[in-house]
């Protein structure tokens, strides 16, 4: 009888303390703990457990501290991952801790192509990486930074190769220049360097007169007849009187027609005004224009103007009197249609 007592006394101790321990568990590990899920949490590269947890502090996400720190404790939340962490979906410490033990280290794909400009790249990449766009512009700005890649704040934008590129969410924006470094060089391998040489430009040079190319005609099958112009007038000393130079010395790439006071504008941009190529492209020109600059169409044409039938393509001559009449007509057609600028 007393044994059965005790037995029954132990049996009764231990459901206490399983009963007491699942009370504790749910309490440390599933009771709601989180009360601002509208909140981001961001781990920086470095941090360590009390910087996540004055984030955690900063916005109010946990109704009790200590809970949360026992429930990290257990789960052996020691390394900090970094990322910005949505934590909506999260109530409970045990979905908190998860979330942030995962980390965000997962490919992201990312396009660009028809970008202009520095701001208009960085708007591009906008959030779609742990870093902040700002922190990417500074460093697009940074002279000393891009010159560890053989670049200008002005040829910044030379280290970019508009394509489709896979890469992981959590790198940060040094890394991912970084990257688009390693990206470029793959581009600009020793047969392209050579031939870059070999028509007497850099690959800086080949991009500048791709973006160039490239404002003028978007079309294929003009891009290296353009292209053999203006090398033309390159070695001849000629200017290259690109119109598009001047819309981007302007900042006004949506202009129609370029005026004769537009011209005047003073800016190493402004071939009008300026012998050779400007300081650096106008836009980020695509793989395939660079290739048709490398490859470019042998003639001995000096000049172009846009068709009048406005069908996007262009009379080429070698004539300065055969350019005048192109010109006319193309002025005439603008007027047609009263296109002023």
């Amino acid at each position: 009888m007393k044994r059965k007592k005790t037995l029954v006394i132990v049996v009764a101790s231990l459901f206490f303390l399983a009963a007491a321990f699942g009370v504790l568990f749910f309490k440390i590990f599933m009771s709601g703990n989180v009360q601002n899920p509208e909140a981001t949490v961001v781990v920086p590269p470095g941090a360590d457990f009390e910087q996540v947890m004055d984030t955690l502090r900063k916005h109010d996400v946990l109704k009790s501290e200590p809970s949360f720190r026992k429930a990290a404790a257990a789960l052996k939340y020691k390394t900090m991952r970094i990322g910005k962490y949505d934590i909506s979906a999260c109530r409970s410490n045990l979905d908190l801790v998860r979330l942030l033990r995962r980390g965000q280290h997962y490919p992201v794909k990312f396009t660009f192509n028809n970008v202009r400009t520095v701001d208009q790249l960085v708007e591009r990449v906008g959030h779609k990486f742990f870093f902040e766009p700002e922190e990417l512009s500074a460093l697009l700005l940074d002279k000393t930074f891009m010159q560890k890649f053989g670049f200008s704040d002005t040829t910044a934008v030379c280290l970019f190769i508009p394509n489709t590129y896979e890469i992981f969410y959590d790198i940060t924006a040094e890394d991912f220049l970084g990257k688009m470094n390693g990206y470029y060089e793959q581009f600009w391998n020793e047969k392209r360097k050579k031939t870059a040489e070999e028509i007497g430009l850099t690959p800086v040079q080949v991009a500048t007169l791709a973006s160039i190319v490239e404002e003028e005609n978007m079309r294929p099958s003009e891009k290296a007849v353009i292209a053999g112009l203006y090398i033309n007038r390159l070695n001849k000393g000629m200017l290259l009187q690109s119109d598009p130079t001047v819309k981007f010395a302007l900042g006004d790439f949506g202009r129609k027609r370029i005026l004769n006071s537009d011209l005047l504008v003073d800016s190493p941009y402004n071939t009008y005004k300026y012998k050779g190529l400007p300081p650096g492209p106008i836009r980020i020109p695509e793989a395939s224009t660079m290739d048709s600059v490398l490859h470019y169409r042998h003639h001995d044409y000096l000049y172009m103007c846009a068709k009048e039938d406005f069908s996007g393509y262009h009379n080429f001559t070698a004539s300065a009197a055969v350019h005048a009449q192109n010109a006319a007509r193309y002025r005439a057609a603008l007027n047609a249609r009263n296109i002023k600028r």
